[in-house]
């Protein structure tokens, strides 16, 4: 099981990811309200920015400070630096 570096010390299991879209579109706000609402919200900021929303496959909504190009990078296995994960 790959598991994908989201940020300060936060993980998610690389397989579930279905989206990584940045935080700053309109739809993409209500999107993390109703998430909220549902008890589906995941907040991986610790208290920074977010600068990037994470979907996955078990509709939950993954809040991340990391950049949606850095997690992309780590998703991919390019940028593979050995933090993702054991």
């Amino acid at each position: 099981m790959k598991l994908l570096n989201v940020g300060y010390g936060n993980v998610v299991v690389a397989a579930r990811v279905i989206a990584v879209v940045g935080s700053s579109a309109a739809p993409i706000r209500r999107l993390r309200e109703e998430a909220g609402g549902r008890g589906k919200l995941v907040d991986a900021t610790q208290g920074r920015k977010t600068r990037s929303v994470i979907i996955t496959d078990s509709d939950h909504v993954v809040l991340s400070a990391v950049q949606p190009e850095t997690i992309a990078l780590r998703l991919s296995g390019a940028g593979d630096d050995g933090e993702d994960g054991p």
